[in-house]
């Protein structure tokens, strides 16, 4: 995710371009500007995603926005977090103490050869779906 900053609390009318004047207003840059919005209706779900140059740009963003107000709400900014059941990868990987991540789940009925485990006996078979949700999924897809 490189140098990216969660800025949520976002009032719904705020688009990527007052987000980028607002940045411009205070000297800042950003490589990119992602506010996310519903598929079905493109309204704003409150929240966007500013990419950074370097990290101590995306410091400064926080600094400048976290808390910051907009009409009657307070702004709020982090560092964006990845994706859940997503692996981290570039500079902020080297940046994280926590609990290791654990590796996403092969899509259902996907059978995975591990080097580190011998092949028990049998033909190659494939996996049957876990639920009646997956099976239903598996059909569609």
């Amino acid at each position: 995710m490189g140098f990216t900053v969660f800025l949520g609390n976002l009032p719904a009318w705020v688009t990527a371009d007052d987000i980028k004047q607002w940045l411009a207003a205070e000297d800042l840059v950003a490589d990119a500007v992602k506010v996310i919005r519903n598929h079905e209706t493109q309204e704003s779900k409150g929240f966007a995603f500013v990419e950074a140059p370097t990290a101590e740009e995306m410091q400064s963003i926080i600094r400048r926005f976290d808390r910051a107000p907009l009409e009657d709400r307070l702004l709020r900014a982090n560092p964006a977090q990845p994706p859940k059941g997503k692996e981290i990868r570039g500079p902020q990987q080297a940046t994280q103490q926590s609990a290791p991540m654990q590796q996403a789940a092969p899509p259902s009925g996907v059978r995975v050869q591990r080097p580190d485990r011998k092949r028990r006996g049998g033909k190659d078979r494939e996996q049957s779906p876990r639920s009646a949700f997956a099976a239903e999924l598996a059909k569609v897809l």
